[in-house]
């Protein structure tokens, strides 16, 4: 991703709102976005004038939580100054950043956290492309399980992260009131088995490690420190099993020929056991079938092919 013409903001042009979160804070429901949106422009300029920085205009399309731009210090450094509305997956970004100290992914340089915000000041990642549009999938998994071996280390005691399965409970929650509103969208024995999962799995695992959870090839940038750093995690701590699952979702054509064999190839790369993988994936799997999109319907097929 290249950097756009930097220049001071706010300026005498108006704020710039990337697409994605516009579109986000006009659907109907969204009024936390949309005053969140409106404090914004103050904000950035407050931490420009107390962080020394120069920015540019915020990456297109963006994300739905976050309004990220390049940035420069006054030393020169090429940075990325990113605000983010706080929602529950992401909490500890900061944290787990924090932690892994620019060990496989991008390195932070400062931060700052009010009641709805978390601001992150970054390195920047140039040229800044992604995984996805890099490397071929199957190079791409190479690369994820190599990140992941290495972001796989137990934090200290006295450690901030939430466990797993507060996650998954949340999500089971959801799982659940789904089940009961489209009773009949799902196989009810895939339901049942997919639920339990949720419910209980996480406390079986024999290593328990700080996660990323939302890892794929959009979260890893290309960098000149190391040729691919993370960006984006959503830190818990759990099961490593878990953390192939993401990638394997973002890989559609591959999961749905041949899911044993893609479950099989991620385990060997990371070093786990095929059936923890698989096991996540397939309650990944039948928690998505609940959608209306084709893709729903498949993941349906591909839960029933890899049912424990």
């Amino acid at each position: 991703m290249q950097a756009p013409q930097t220049h001071n903001l706010p300026g005498e042009n108006p704020f710039p709102i990337p697409r994605t979160l516009a579109e986000c804070a006009a659907e109907p429901d969204n009024d936390k976005w949309r005053g969140w949106i409106t404090r914004l422009p103050a904000f950035v300029a407050e931490l420009t004038e107390r962080w020394s920085l120069t920015l540019g205009a915020p990456y297109e399309p963006g994300g739905m939580c976050s309004w990220v731009a390049p940035a420069r210090d006054n030393s020169g450094n090429e940075l990325v100054l990113k605000m983010g509305i706080r929602h529950y997956e992401a909490e500890h970004e900061i944290d787990g950043l924090r932690f892994w100290d620019g060990d496989g992914a991008v390195r932070l340089h400062n931060s700052y956290t009010t009641d709805d915000t978390c601001v992150l000041l970054l390195e920047r990642c140039v040229p800044g492309n992604s995984l996805k549009q890099g490397l071929p999938e199957e190079a791409q998994d190479e690369v994820i399980a190599g990140l992941l071996r290495r972001l796989h280390r137990e934090p200290p005691p006295g450690h901030p992260f939430r466990p797993l399965q507060s996650m998954c409970d949340e999500w089971g929650a959801e799982f659940a009131k789904n089940a009961e509103r489209y009773p009949d969208k799902v196989d009810a024995g895939l339901v049942r088995a997919g639920l339990e999962i949720f419910r209980s799995y996480a406390g079986t695992a024999n290593r328990y490690v700080l996660l990323c959870t939302d890892l794929h090839g959009e979260n890893v940038l290309a960098a000149q420190r190391e040729p691919w750093l993370v960006i984006d995690p959503k830190p818990y701590v759990g099961d490593p099993a878990y953390d192939a699952v993401q990638h394997m979702l973002n890989c559609p054509e591959r999961l749905e020929a041949a899911p044993h064999a893609l479950c099989q190839r991620m385990a060997d790369l990371m070093g786990l056991e095929k059936e923890r993988v698989q096991t996540w994936l397939f309650a990944r799997c039948v928690q998505e079938s609940f959608g209306g999109s084709q893709w729903s319907q498949s993941l349906a097929s591909v839960a029933t092919r890899i049912a424990p």
